[in-house]
């Protein structure tokens, strides 16, 4: 079964290129990841560039991205409980699966801010989350909740508190 971990920030926030180079990481080092993205306005169109797009030529073996009305499940209709969610997904088939936005879910997040007006996500959340991702100057807004920061580029330092709290040993 699959391992899901949640990556909550305002828009903007780098959500979208952090998921990307934790993909890109994960399946370099031979974990089958995938991925639901929440569109959360149903702005969503399948394009060239598009997220989605981008997580499967990143090497996801398979992405979701679900908005209001409908979602779309990519693999090498109305919006969707969590547990519907997951089960579009082949859990079987999967060590990881990230999941991009859904600030209010309650599987455990890692918040990632960029500015000092987004930090209050970290209050936000459902539960308090496992790791902060921000610039380091920004580090401070997470101290009081003892977790551990990341700067926005160190994917590999982030990628082992992953692999070592779920123990995806690979």
């Amino acid at each position: 079964m699959a391992v899901v971990i949640g990556l909550a920030g305002y828009s903007n926030s780098g959500k979208t290129t952090l998921v990307t180079k934790l993909v890109r990481h994960f399946v370099g080092k031979g974990l089958r990841t995938g991925v639901i993205k929440h569109d959360g306005h149903g702005h969503y169109k399948e394009v060239e560039g598009a997220d989605s797009t981008l997580f499967i030529e990143a090497g996801a073996d398979a992405a979701m991205v679900v908005s209001p009305d409908a979602y779309r499940v990519y693999r090498r209709q109305a919006l969707l409980e969590w547990e519907q969610m997951l089960s579009q997904l082949p859990l079987q088939e999967l060590d990881l699966v990230l999941v991009e936005g859904f600030k209010g879910g309650a599987h455990d997040q890692i918040a990632i801010f960029r500015h000092a007006d987004q930090a209050s996500l970290l209050n936000q959340l459902y539960k308090p989350p496992i790791a902060a991702v921000a610039p380091v100057e920004l580090w401070e807004y997470a101290e009081a909740l003892e977790i551990p920061c990341f700067e926005p580029d160190d994917i590999n330092s982030l990628a082992g508190l992953i692999q070592e709290r779920y123990r995806l040993f690979i």
